[in-house]
């Protein structure tokens, strides 16, 4: 092989692999929702901001932005737009809804919000990661073991659940 085809080897390799990247996708809805002011929610159809009460909103974006202010610490409003769903019964609704909850101090009602989420999806890895925090507030390292497995057979060991869920075991949860 000659000096210019080593030159297109990574040219070719990043060519082939980059489709494979992008079709993963991020389902991180926590980095790309932006701030809204109180009373308001981000609508992805528009990418603005609107009232929460208005009734193009649909019920995931709404699910979505109430994890948002959860992530932000903002747990009460967070369960208040949960509230105002029309289907509350999916398997984020609940999970976020016991992430919520949890943050708030009351481990045992979330727990019981991520079981509903895991009854409606029992592969819904991010469910299980939060179950297992919760079991570790509650003193349960064997349950939350559990629930580490369980998550390991669903998306590795290398998936961000997977290492979140493990650091708490190990003492060392990320804020």
């Amino acid at each position: 092989m000659n000096t210019t085809s080593f030159r297109l080897i990574p040219v070719l390799i990043f060519s082939l692999l980059s489709p494979l990247a992008l079709a993963m996708g991020d389902n991180s809805t926590e980095s790309k929702t932006p701030d809204c002011p109180s009373g308001q929610v981000y609508d992805s159809a528009t990418q603005k901001c609107v009232p929460d009460k208005s009734s193009s909103l649909s019920d995931q974006d709404k699910t979505n932005y109430a994890y948002h202010l959860a992530k932000k610490g903002e747990y009460q409003a967070a369960l208040n737009l949960l509230d105002s769903l029309k289907n509350s019964n999916t398997a984020e609704a609940w999970n976020y809804r016991g992430f919520a909850t949890r943050k708030l101090g009351r481990t045992d009602e979330g727990i019981g919000y991520y079981q509903r989420a895991l009854a409606i999806a029992p592969d819904y890895a991010k469910a299980r990661e939060y179950l297992g925090e919760a079991w570790m507030v509650k003193g349960r390292p064997d349950l939350a073991k559990e629930q580490l497995k369980v998550i390991a057979g669903i998306c590795g060991q290398s998936c961000e659940e997977y290492r979140d869920l493990q650091a708490a075991i190990n003492g060392h949860p990320e804020s």
